[in-house]
């Protein structure tokens, strides 16, 4: 079912996210159905030795819905873009992966939330990451930029899929890969968008 939102319609849906990833950005225990932080990192089978190699307060950002490294594999020397980077932990694994030569960049909309991600960059000694705040739907990267894209429950979110998704095909290489972990609603979905909108966020 497509769904045509109205311009408010979508200012309110990024409302509720901001809102919601403005809290998830000091600690998101007890904010999803789903455990987070090194409990979520372990129960989604994360490589524990890469982990070991992060701050602890770090990993306790994580809100990941899935694994997005269990897809393939990530190169040494790569470009690495994450989409709905959060606290960072995925971009910080990332870059880990593709080591000194590649590099990653992380892209959240919330300030929030980037901010959070700075701070747990500065406890590493990670030097190939860089965080923007912008729009899964408008990238502020240039085309054919990156081997990989990774993202872990954010496309569920984002109102205007084909456009993402238009978006990270545009900014990915030739032959490039997409790994995406997310959540997708297997019941019915309401009609009311009044509703849909309301609730968009939870």
């Amino acid at each position: 079912m497509k769904i045509d939102f109205t311009a408010q319609d979508k200012k309110k849906i990024e409302e509720g996210i901001r809102g919601k990833y403005s809290k998830v950005a000091v600690n998101p225990e007890g904010l999803f159905s789903y455990p987070t932080g090194r409990a979520g990192l372990e129960a989604l089978k994360y490589d524990t030795g890469i982990l070991q190699g992060l701050p602890e307060s770090a990993l306790e950002s994580f809100c990941g819905v899935g694994n997005p490294f269990s897809i393939g594999e990530i190169r040494e020397g790569e470009s690495v873009l994450d989409i709905g980077s959060g606290g960072g932990v995925d971009t910080m694994v990332a870059a880990i992966m593709v080591g000194p030569t590649g590099r990653v960049v992380g892209v959240e909309m919330s300030s929030e939330m980037v901010e959070r991600a700075r701070q747990n960059l500065g406890m590493t000694n990670l030097k190939n990451i860089s965080f923007l705040e912008s729009s899964a739907e408008n990238l502020p990267l240039p085309d054919k930029d990156f081997d990989v894209v990774i993202s872990s429950g954010v496309f569920n979110l984002i109102p205007d899929k084909l456009k993402a998704l238009k978006e990270v095909f545009r900014v990915m290489k030739s032959g490039g890969r997409l790994m995406m972990a997310d959540q997708v609603l297997t019941g019915h979905l309401s009609g009311d968008v009044k509703t849909r909108v309301d609730t968009w966020a939870g």
